[in-house]
């Protein structure tokens, strides 16, 4: 059991899990817009989530030295180092006009790591951002991308696409907050610091909401996929429900990461039916 357990966390640790929600919000993002899933955008996400979610979590505390390197540690950065390497190779099989659109959300992944500015944090620690631009980047990197890649005219129904996954990523980083809300720095002014978490729970309820109730003005509505979302807004909204500071780490970093994973599956599994 407790090699199983380190096999666990090694997995969550090294930001597998995170990388395969990202790919399959990817995937999603194919699926609704008809997108050929042989395109190699969602193996670069999936790369470059590894390479960023582990540069975001270990960067700073490796500068100051106050990471021990242990071999867990060392596994990670060879896993790291393999995924730049696959990530590198996957940028230069994109269109050149998604590896800009790439560089753009790069661009923001590292500001929200590395302090640019003199006598200032890095953007992870400005106060009341994080959140914003966490769902920004995601937006970006699991809607924006794909619908670049593929040639498809940004219009309207792309626009709602991303707002909707704004909403769902929003709601769902609500739930991390929660529970981190005992140790997340005061100055972060993290929503439930700034409104408390009942409120906060409101507001995560009020997005879910508008995310469902926004499918309806899709050009194309589909019956499957409005009882899918339903189905996820269900299981997100029970979630942010039970949130709470004493929840144990694995509620967020596995089961609330496996929401995105569950969405997609759900759609392989009805078109697999059907």
């Amino acid at each position: 059991m407790a090699f199983l357990k380190r096999i666990l966390d090694f997995y969550i640790d090294s930001s597998i899990h995170v990388a395969l929600a990202a790919y399959a919000l990817v995937r999603m993002t194919q699926h609704m817009f008809e997108i050929p899933a042989q395109t190699p955008v969602a193996l670069f996400v999936f790369f470059g989530t590894i390479v960023g979610y582990n540069f975001v979590k270990y960067d700073a505390l490796a500068r100051t030295g106050k990471l021990p390197i242990r071999s867990e540690l060392k596994a990670i950065i060879a896993l790291s180092f393999c995924s730049f390497l696959a990530v590198g190779f996957c940028f230069f099989k994109l269109h050149f006009f998604t590896q800009l659109v790439a560089v753009l959300f790069l661009g923001l992944t590292t500001l929200y790591t590395l302090p640019f500015f003199p006598n200032r944090k890095n953007a992870r620690n400005w106060k009341g951002v994080k959140i914003y631009m966490v769902a920004l980047c995601w937006v970006g990197v699991t809607v924006v991308l794909p619908v670049v890649e593929a040639g498809i005219v940004i219009g309207a129904d792309i626009g709602l696409k991303c707002i909707q996954r704004f909403l769902l990523i929003f709601a769902l980083i609500l739930v991390f907050e929660i529970i981190d809300l005992r140790t997340d720095d005061p100055n972060l002014k993290t929503v439930p610091q700034q409104i408390g978490v009942r409120h906060s729970k409101i507001l995560g309820l009020m997005f879910l909401l508008a995310f469902y109730c926004l499918e309806f003005l899709r050009v194309q509505i589909e019956t499957q996929q409005l009882l899918i979302n339903a189905i996820l807004v269900g299981i997100l909204a029970l979630f942010l429900l039970f949130a709470s500071e004493s929840r144990h780490k694995y509620y967020t970093s596995f089961w609330a990461e496996s929401i995105p994973i569950l969405w997609w599956l759900m759609v392989e599994f009805v078109n697999m039916v059907l």
